[in-house]
């Protein structure tokens, strides 16, 4: 599919991305997904959704998670990311999920804007990909239904969006953040970014800059708002006095990484009441993953190569390890220190193969699909430069993601 590179990432700095290549990677390049994989994927985020939504699945996912996820919540987030691979060996994987995902809004500008200055547009084959200004107003009715859902109408407060400080300073995703303020305000909104920090309770509201906060965009990666920041968050919280996602008790019982074992081994079934019917789909497209415990560590250590390590509470690739930095030793320090991590079988990405990359560079990639209360509503995709680990540097980056008809 040819474009002109220059052009379209010029177009993705006009639409509010950080300049391409220099801040943000994105490839020129398309990723086309095969619709029957699409509609496989689709039933399956809704099994997701039914099995961790049970009342015996989120009693057990929060029986060890701090007090303040236990409590009981009715927000759903609507920019949860469920990150595959499409193995050419084992079919399409779920690697894990992630409530506060990255990227949601970056990645609708990349697909459409890819999809109008390359011929692709052109080819009856591929589904024409939502355009700005429908995606906008797909992400405004999920936020009013949100709202509508706990407040029984929008709140007239301060709408949120809220992010660790640092990464408001310097995170990739801080101008993603702006736009979202942006489009909240067109439609009349009163909406801010703000880290926890400056936040306050008076006992009664929660203030940000002396204006009341009533819906909260979370996008901290504190995800048990465990920080002093977090206090007048968690106060505010406590109270139910504030719309709140994710938060806690959504992370701890769809996001946190543990959780991956109960999807992908039958062995709790019976105590989260999973049927047979969902198991099936369930541990055919889950990889077994396996929460580390000194009593599986000498096998999980021998058979080390069939396994990536992730921290329980790790994000964007912090803290994973490859199976050659691992051993008995390592593996015993890490559970003695507290690092609770996850062994998980490893699932190959498939190779991107596009005419024009150069012939020295291999790129793998995955695929991100966003879902709110159990519908699809955006695709996006990753190359990286490295098979096992996420590495974006250019040539890699994010990739124009389209589905194909059949």
């Amino acid at each position: 599919m040819s474009i002109d590179a220059s052009k379209f990432f010029s177009a993705l700095a006009d639409a509010g991305l950080p300049e391409v290549p220099r801040e943000f990677s994105v490839v020129s390049f398309p990723q086309v997904v095969p619709r029957s994989v699409l509609v496989e994927i689709d039933a399956f985020i809704r099994i997701f959704d039914r099995v961790t939504t049970s009342a015996a699945w989120q009693r057990v996912a929060t029986a060890s998670a701090p007090a303040i996820a236990r409590q009981q919540r009715r927000e759903v987030c609507f920019f949860t990311a469920w990150d595959f691979h499409l193995s050419t060996e084992r079919g399409w994987q779920l690697i894990e999920c992630n409530d506060n995902g990255s990227g949601f809004f970056f990645a609708a500008l990349i697909n459409r804007l890819y999809y109008e200055l390359s011929d692709l547009g052109h080819d009856a084959s591929i589904e024409s990909p939502p355009s700005v200004a429908a995606f906008q107003e797909q992400l405004i009715s999920m936020v009013e239904r949100e709202a509508k859902e706990f407040f029984g109408a929008v709140p007239d407060g301060l709408l949120l969006i809220l992010e660790d400080a640092e990464a408001l300073r310097s995170g990739k995703f801080r101008l993603e953040l702006k736009l979202l303020r942006e489009l909240f305000r067109r439609n009349g909104w009163s909406s801010e970014v703000g880290s926890p920090d400056e936040l306050f309770w008076d006992g009664r509201r929660l203030l940000w800059n002396e204006q009341e906060v009533l819906f909260i965009v979370n996008r901290s990666t504190d995800f048990f708002w465990e920080g002093e920041a977090f206090s007048a968050l968690r106060a505010a919280y406590r109270e139910g006095r504030v719309y709140v996602a994710p938060n806690p008790f959504t992370y701890a019982t769809r996001s946190d990484k543990r959780l991956l074992e109960f999807l992908s081994l039958p062995d709790w079934d019976q105590e989260l009441e999973i049927d047979p019917k969902e198991r099936s789909t369930l541990s055919a497209h889950v990889p077994a993953t396996y929460l580390l415990r000194e009593s599986n560590v000498p096998e999980i250590a021998r058979r080390k190569g069939d396994f990536f390590f992730k921290p329980v509470h790790g994000f964007a690739g912090h803290g994973v390890l490859a199976s050659s930095q691992i051993g008995v030793g390592r593996l015993r320090r890490l559970l003695k220190k507290g690092n609770t991590y996850v062994a998980q079988e490893l699932v190959p990405k498939p190779v991107f193969h596009a005419h024009g990359l150069p012939e020295d560079v291999t790129l793998w990639t995955d695929l991100r699909v966003w879902a709110y209360r159990g519908e699809r509503f955006l695709v996006s995709g990753r190359a990286s430069r490295q098979c096992n680990f996420l590495d974006l540097t250019p040539p890699g980056g994010w990739l124009p993601t389209f589905v194909q008809k059949e």
